[in-house]
């Protein structure tokens, strides 16, 4: 195929991977005519600083098989076809009462497997295969409501920073793939989700009381003009959109 600037050919890529390429033509972001071949070569290109976001994690893929604005879903068992070099998880989920087999990309053929499979998001557990009962990121999700803006979210991100850094915590920050900011924080083994939950909480409430616009329960999630510092995705089972 033709390639556009920067974008590795056909045969170079096939070069790197043991994944059966298909559609590299297809065009998965139309507005800025991005193709799959496109995304390929993206995640190639950054896999030595994603992929160690992603090791030993199971993974949510967010596919997009029509391209993005299309009907997309997600999918957590790995699907039929799943090839021999993609590592899997196996874990009882007591909501759908089933085993649910999660992937876990622990090597570039299966980022670029999951690629071609069309995951514009791939979204990562807050705890790894090896200890999937204990968290070690702290999440919190910061989301604006009209007519707040994001410059509103980083005001508010840097009070959450100021809150943990006096709490002797290193936070992190990253888009969040919508409209705000995760705020991460590594944790050390040990913790349960409910007092990472818990915490999360406490650091909301202290913040929501002393800044007028910032709610941390979420009956007012979606009150006009407000920011909610979101702990409830520190749960079992929540994931988070990963870096990169």
């Amino acid at each position: 195929m033709a390639g556009g600037p920067g974008r590795l050919e056909e045969t170079a890529i096939d070069a790197l991977t043991r994944v059966h390429l298909t559609r590299l033509d297809k065009v998965l972001y139309p507005a800025a005519r991005v193709t799959k071949g496109d995304v390929l070569t993206y995640y190639i290109r950054v896999a030595p600083l994603l992929l160690p976001f992603l090791q030993d994690r199971p993974l949510t893929m967010h596919r997009f098989p029509d391209g993005f604005g299309g009907e997309g879903f997600f999918e957590k068992d790995a699907p039929a076809g799943t090839p021999e070099y993609v590592d899997i998880f196996t874990h009882f989920s007591k909501t759908a009462g089933r085993d649910v087999h999660f992937i876990v990309c622990n090597n570039l053929d299966t980022l670029i497997w999951i690629a071609n499979l069309a995951s514009l998001e791939i979204h990562i557990a807050l705890s790894t295969a090896g200890s999937f009962e204990s968290p070690d990121f702290l999440l919190f999700d910061i989301d604006p409501e009209p007519p707040l803006r994001f410059d509103d979210v980083i005001d508010v991100a840097h009070i959450v920073r100021e809150q943990l850094e006096g709490a002797g915590l290193q936070p992190f920050v990253k888009t969040s793939g919508k409209k705000g900011v995760h705020i991460v924080v590594p944790l050390i083994s040990g913790y349960r989700f409910s007092e990472a939950r818990e915490f999360a909480h406490r650091i909301g409430r202290e913040i929501a009381r002393s800044t007028p616009h910032v709610v941390s329960e979420f009956p007012r999630s979606r009150d006009p003009g407000t920011i909610f510092i979101d702990y409830l995705q520190n749960a079992h089972g929540k994931t988070m959109v990963a870096p990169y």
